[in-house]
């Protein structure tokens, strides 16, 4: 396509303004990930074993990750809705103090032992899971098509420093709960409510411009300059022109989608019960918490190399190695001796590495097939199938320990994850071009 003179003066001069507001929002987004890192990590950590005590049987604990990641299906919904009309920073701010809520419910319902009110407070707790990864779509508004891998993989390893450090307070907030004459297991979500309120607090007084709504108006500014109203590919705030006929878009969406939900179910479901494995078989909650400290770091820490890798070699086969990791991660956790924790580690550190190649890999799919102006609510709407898949793993997971043991699960769970391959196979198929 064709550009004018004018047009290639607006786009120089859209670029280092976009330039600048994407160095400033990837900043923003790193700081409020690593805080909410640490309030999202710490609750997962003891969950499971907080439910396990207050109701009793091991059966049901997995219904905290099924709560959560279902107040995560809610908040995804609401947080792309609300960022698609207002814009990011009101949607993200709105989700962690929402979670920060969530935590204090948490604690109060674990000291005063009421079941009801745990309930409800884990599904508040969960908006913050969602918003965590909702920002990874923020720090990808302003970025080239080509650095879109790499822009949300420097969201995603921010988390790894509050995720990390998370699990390993669960003994020191332990201390401090039962200090405040609260049960111990509670202390972890006291964190989670400092570290939510706080990266609330960042989005909304920093995250300015807004990345979402400058992104629309360079790609407005630069469409009014151009003969016509064509643009090329690769503008500072992303392809303005992309097909409005469905012939990409709902095949990227449902390709992307798939592939995120799948690694969901299978890394919920696998990690829900693997405190629990542990505690039955000996290890202690400390033992437990630094294995999910592993896990949840391999889910982040690898980022960079995913990002890049997604844009050189290319999202659909970085997609497929993350359902191989996937697989490789429940066959060592179904054949791992329980008593042994570095092998159990080795599981969950590969079955965090191989869902961080599909987030980001997806996340890539999804953006690049979106248009602009409906992005925000597409994507939240996908995060909500992502979290519907993470309540269905964390609600059967429990059933299924209880019923056939944790191997059953692990391995269950890995074969699963190669049911994406035949999806991604269809989408390298060519496709006919649209009718005029």
């Amino acid at each position: 396509m064709s550009v004018t003179p004018a047009g290639r003066t607006a786009r120089a001069s859209a670029e280092p303004d976009a330039v600048r507001a994407q160095r400033r929002a990837l900043t923003v987004l790193v700081t409020a990930q690593i805080l909410s890192g640490a309030g999202m990590a710490a609750g997962i950590t003891v969950g499971a074993l907080l439910a396990e005590d207050m109701l009793g049987t091991t059966g049901l604990a997995g219904l905290p990750a099924a709560l959560f990641t279902a107040g995560a299906a809610v908040g995804a919904m609401a947080i792309g809705r609300l960022s698609q009309r207002w814009g990011r920073r009101p949607g993200l701010a709105l989700g962690y103090a929402t979670a920060a809520a969530g935590s204090l419910g948490v604690v109060v319902a674990g000291t005063a032992d009421s079941v009801p009110l745990l309930f409800l407070s884990l599904v508040l707790y969960g908006a913050g899971s969602a918003t965590n990864l909702l920002a990874r779509y923020a720090g990808a508004d302003l970025a080239p098509p080509d650095r879109r891998g790499r822009a949300v993989s420097t969201v995603l390893l921010a988390t790894t420093f509050g995720a990390v450090l998370g699990p390993n307070l669960v003994g020191v907030t332990g201390d401090l709960a039962h200090s405040w004459a609260m049960p111990r297991l509670v202390g972890p979500f006291l964190l989670a409510a400092v570290a939510y309120t706080l990266g609330s607090g960042v989005l909304a007084g920093w995250l300015r411009p807004d990345p979402l709504l400058l992104a629309r108006e360079l790609a407005a500014r630069e469409a009014a300059s151009d003969s016509g109203g064509a643009t090329e590919e690769g503008s500072a705030a992303g392809p303005a022109v992309v097909p409005t006929d469905g012939e990409r878009t709902a095949p990227g969406v449902v390709t992307g989608a798939t592939v995120m939900v799948i690694g969901q179910l299978v890394m919920i479901a696998i990690m829900t019960m693997t405190p629990v494995h542990m505690k039955d078989h000996g290890h202690s909650t400390q033992a437990a918490g630094l294995v999910i400290a592993l896990h949840v770091g391999a889910m982040f820490l690898p980022s960079p190399l995913s990002g890049y890798l997604v844009d050189r070699v290319g999202r659909l086969r970085v997609a497929a190695a993350g359902s191989a990791v996937l697989l490789s991660a429940g066959l060592v956790a179904a054949f791992a001796s329980p008593h042994s924790m570095p092998a159990l580690a080795t599981a969950l550190v590969l079955l965090g590495l191989g869902w961080n190649l599909g987030l980001v890999s997806a996340t890539a799919i999804i953006t690049d097939a979106v248009l602009l102006e409906r992005r925000a609510a597409v994507q939240g709407l996908v995060d909500v199938g992502v979290a519907i898949a993470g309540t269905t793993g964390g609600l059967a997971s429990g059933l299924v320990v209880a019923g056939g043991g944790y191997g059953y699960l692990a391995a269950g769970g890995g074969i699963l994850a190669l049911t994406v391959i035949p999806v991604l196979a269809l989408a390298t198929q060519p496709r006919p071009a649209p009718r005029t």
